[in-house]
């Protein structure tokens, strides 16, 4: 206990307080939106009899949504010179939207819902983590984005883990739980208000184009390489909806099925700073390879069998693996593109991996309603290995 004591409080002297808040808020908006996501899919097929193709379908809409207007997002702080405002839109809108969830009598309001909020998300996101790569010094990016990464997922389990003893509480009743999903997104806006300080950047004589043709010059090849490597690795990992169906299919009581998202962020939350801290001097290609050779163990899991223990190990493997990469790819798009060009940077980078995200949703879903939940994991495992393979050759234009 002395030696993490200490080990925390070196974290804290070498990182700003600032991206301390930004963790946070990040924390508190993730306990808001997993109260109502670790429910979703149940409540989509138990309460308004969706398939799970309509779940997957919708869930890759709304997490496309979020990474598309990133892309605007990010360019249009760096035109503005001006990150915190739009943080504070995004969470701002992402937290009126949850009432809706209550409200919602079908599949159409619950994607109505699921976008507006995803498009709040998307507002914050990329002005956000631009403002963790202005905030961060150099030397200490992957902890600073490991250790964001880490505080978000902390609220990605604490919300799953509220949403079981509220279900126990309030037998069952979804709408009331959604309800109460506004108390904590309202808390993460404050704190972003007054707990969050952005720095002052150089002036130029007047804003700029940052997606002209000059600008996305001016990005490079090795970001282009991150912006590929990220697209390929969420094509290989679909929606976590998959892995609350799949507790479902274990004979999970329905209260308790949203633990296996509480077990799946308590391993993220625990892995992303020290792999976080580790890409900082060491090789990120050999980080992405491990991290696709956990996720093809996680599938192969999780495919094999619907016994708890298996459930879990694969959950848990499936955590690992978000940890491994998550924090890293973000280090990476920060190394890789210029200052006053990150918005933009994180804004294209998340236009491709949502598309990617749209697609490997819908596959995943089409696969669970005709084939199976255990071949949609077994078909996830093999573009795991795919990917892999179509990697290695390439791996000599991975930024290092």
């Amino acid at each position: 206990m002395p030696e993490l004591k200490g080990n925390m409080t070196k974290i804290k002297t070498a990182l700003p307080a600032s991206i301390w808040m930004l963790g946070l808020v990040s924390m508190l908006m993730d306990i808001s939106s997993e109260l109502i996501h670790s429910l979703l899919p149940l409540f989509m097929v138990g309460t308004l009899g969706a398939s799970s193709f309509t779940v997957g379908l919708i869930e890759g809409m709304a997490e496309a949504t979020a990474l598309i207007v990133k892309v605007f997002s990010g360019a249009l702080s760096d035109y503005l010179g001006k990150r915190k405002g739009l943080a504070l839109f995004g969470y701002g809108m992402s937290a009126l939207t949850k009432p809706l969830f209550a409200l919602a009598n079908s599949s159409g309001v619950v994607l109505t819902a699921r976008l507006l909020d995803r498009v709040g998300k998307g507002i914050r996101g990329a002005p956000r983590d631009a403002l963790v790569a202005d905030l961060a010094p150099p030397g200490l990016r992957g902890a600073a984005f490991g250790l964001r990464q880490s505080l978000d997922t902390v609220g990605a389990f604490i919300g799953p883990l509220l949403a079981v003893a509220l279900m126990l509480l309030w037998a069952n009743d979804f709408r009331r739980i959604f309800l109460l999903s506004v108390i904590p997104a309202l808390l993460a806006l404050v704190l972003l208000l007054f707990g969050v300080q952005e720095p002052e950047r150089a002036h130029t004589t007047k804003p700029h184009n940052p997606v002209s043709r000059q600008n996305l010059q001016r990005l490079g090849s090795a970001y282009w390489w991150v912006v590929a490597i990220g697209a390929i690795f969420t094509l290989a990992r679909f929606s976590e909806a998959f892995l609350v169906l799949r507790a479902q299919q274990s004979g999970v009581p329905l209260a308790l099925v949203p633990l296996v998202m509480v077990a799946m962020n308590l391993v993220y939350a625990g892995s992303a700073y020290p792999f976080g801290k580790w890409s900082d001097g060491n090789s990120h290609t050999r980080l992405l390879m491990a991290g696709l050779l956990v996720l093809i163990a996680a599938d192969l899991v999780l495919a094999s069998s619907t016994h708890w223990a298996s459930l879990l190990a694969g959950v848990a493997l499936w955590g690992v693996h978000m940890g491994m990469t998550q924090g890293l790819l973000a280090s990476m798009v920060a190394a890789s593109a210029p200052a006053d060009l990150r918005g933009t940077a994180y804004g294209c980078f998340n236009l491709m991996s949502g598309l990617a995200l749209l697609l490997a949703s819908a596959v995943a879903g089409l696969l669970w309603d005709r084939l199976g939940g255990a071949f949609t994991f077994y078909a996830g495992a093999g573009f795991c290995l795919l990917t892999l393979l179509l990697l290695l050759p390439a791996r000599r234009n991975f930024p290092s």
